[in-house]
């Protein structure tokens, strides 16, 4: 008898789970974001948190936390309470925090992923001027000049330095990165001619590219962007198989329901497929792309093992 009432008790909560979840969501929710207003991960979480406010029915609020890298904002999600309503936008960036540091106020067990949001290739720039047309010309100048290239990039142990260090290891050049603090300083290096080379992703310099203000060699993804089709790949370029991108996603508390991470799985796979979000993404260089949380959890533990490899061979210290 008391099996049965607790086989029956055990029926009922999942039921009461089953029914949150359908109705979820029934008031606001919040997207902590690790980056400030006006950068590419914020802007494209906002045209992501404005179509979901008109797909739910409730609001999607967008709550900038930088700072730390990720921690600020990871840690007040990470102790949050596990109901779907205060939600994490991590990625790529997680992963590689993950490798650097080794006394992160949070673990990523504290967290399971829901689905990816948005993805952004990085590009090779040189200054308009520049004699490279090529990375064919720039490769072939590096191997007959050995550190004499100068590679600006944000700063030691972001993507944009790690994805530098990645293609000289791939391209067996020896070129010097030189890590800047903010894209304008990369930007202003690059056209000053104190750096000859600079890996940025594309939303940070669309528009110089777009403007001819700097040219753009080559893109870091398997495939060519949209919204710079005349601009090879990397692969393309001689450096077969290269594909790397930034990318960010979202996450929850790990003991959130599963009901409510596949209710909020279905919803951020909906909002993504939109045409108009495609398109407004498309426009700041991202490229809109939802997953499963299964695959959001494989792509971040191949990020992790990836950029652990690129950090050891490179010589990054741990923080």
């Amino acid at each position: 008898m008391g099996h049965c009432r607790a086989m029956l008790v055990a029926l009922c909560i999942g039921f009461a789970g089953a029914a949150h979840a359908d109705d979820y969501p029934q008031r606001a929710v919040t997207i902590v974001v690790p980056y400030a207003p006006g950068g590419a991960g914020d802007l494209t979480t906002r045209v992501f948190a404005q179509k979901m406010t008109q797909r739910s029915g409730q609001p999607v609020i967008v709550l900038n936390r930088p700072g730390a890298g990720f921690a600020n904002s990871a840690t007040v999600v990470a102790h949050s309470r596990a109901d779907g309503y205060t939600v994490f936008l991590g990625g790529n960036g997680v992963a590689i925090s993950s490798v650097l540091f080794r006394n992160l106020p949070y673990r990523m067990s504290d967290f399971r992923q829901v689905s990816t949001v948005a993805f952004f290739s990085l590009v090779v720039l040189v200054d308009q001027s520049s004699p490279f047309r090529s990375v064919a010309d720039l490769v072939a100048y590096a191997k007959s000049h050995p550190g004499k290239l100068n590679v600006a990039t944000v700063s030691t142990g972001s993507t944009q330095n790690l994805v530098a260090d990645l293609i000289k290891a791939r391209a067996g050049v020896d070129m010097q990165i030189v890590p800047f603090q903010t894209t304008s300083e990369v930007t202003t290096a690059l056209r000053g001619k104190d750096v000859q080379v600079a890996v940025e992703l594309i939303p940070s310099v669309l528009g110089q590219v777009r403007a001819g203000v700097v040219r753009a060699l080559a893109v870091t993804s398997a495939q060519r962007f949209a919204g710079l089709p005349q601009v090879p790949t990397l692969a393309e370029s001689g450096l077969a198989g290269f594909d790397a991108t930034s990318w960010s996603g979202l996450s929850v508390p790990a003991k959130t329901d599963e009901a409510v991470v596949q209710r909020l799985a279905a919803l951020t796979q909906a909002v993504l497929a939109d045409p108009d979000v495609q398109q407004k993404m498309r426009m700041l260089g991202a490229v809109a792309q939802s997953s499963t949380p299964q695959h959001m959890s494989k792509l971040v533990d191949d990020d992790t093992a990836r950029w652990q490899r690129v950090i050891g061979q490179a010589g990054i210290p741990l923080h």
